[in-house]
């Protein structure tokens, strides 16, 4: 069975689909790690994220940089959105993506287009939401967490900026597909919100 969980920034969808991986006892891939990844790699090399030839070059990173803390910054978010728009960086990456979606079993997969390109055939899809405001306080409060110096009105202005470069990009673009189930999490905590993802799965299954 394959799982695609979509949306915007701080919307849940990563904690949403980590927990669906562990109920269903399937290997699960955050799809915004690997744009992260090419876009500190970018940065990190004195390169500019909006240059397709620099962002392209950075495709070849290191696995090890996966998991690298640096990747949780909001200059990593900031850079993977610019990086992501890139034809030939989202081509670079497509492959790899889809043998991990399609793998022996199935995966869970979270991100921005796995349910319309990544794989559009997934037995399940959610598009995982919240509000602008509700996702600032989220990302504000987990960086607040992380030490990191940052004020909310800084956080909720390239939350917005991001999700207008992710639904507005020309390839690829950040929006609920066709045949999608709808959460959205403003008002939930993470257990109401894992409980009714599970729900929504647990519909398609048996539809």
């Amino acid at each position: 069975m394959i799982i695609a969980v979509d949306g915007p920034a701080a919307s849940g969808k990563g904690t949403i689909a980590k927990a669906l991986a562990a109920h269903y006892g399937l290997p699960h891939l955050d799809t915004g790690l690997l744009y992260r990844a090419v876009g500190i790699a970018v940065l990190r090399g004195g390169g500019d994220p909006s240059d397709e030839g620099e962002a392209f070059h950075a495709c070849a990173f290191d696995e090890a940089l996966l998991t690298d803390p640096g990747l949780k910054s909001e200059a990593a978010g900031r850079a993977a959105s610019i990086v992501s728009a890139h034809p030939s960086v989202r081509a670079a990456l497509l492959e790899r993506q889809r043998d991990f979606a399609h793998q022996k079993g199935g995966a869970v997969l979270d991100g921005r287009d796995i349910g319309t390109v990544i794989a559009p055939e997934a037995q399940a899809k959610l598009f995982v939401t919240a509000s602008p405001e509700v996702r600032a306080r989220r990302r504000f409060e987990e960086l607040e967490r992380m030490g990191l110096a940052v004020t909310y009105d800084h956080v909720l202005g390239d939350i917005r900026a991001r999700d207008e470069r992710d639904s507005g990009r020309g390839i690829a673009p950040l929006r609920q597909a066709d045949d999608a189930l709808l959460l959205d999490t403003s008002t939930l905590d993470v257990a109401a919100a894992v409980a009714t993802a599970i729900g929504l799965v647990e519909q398609r299954r048996k539809g």
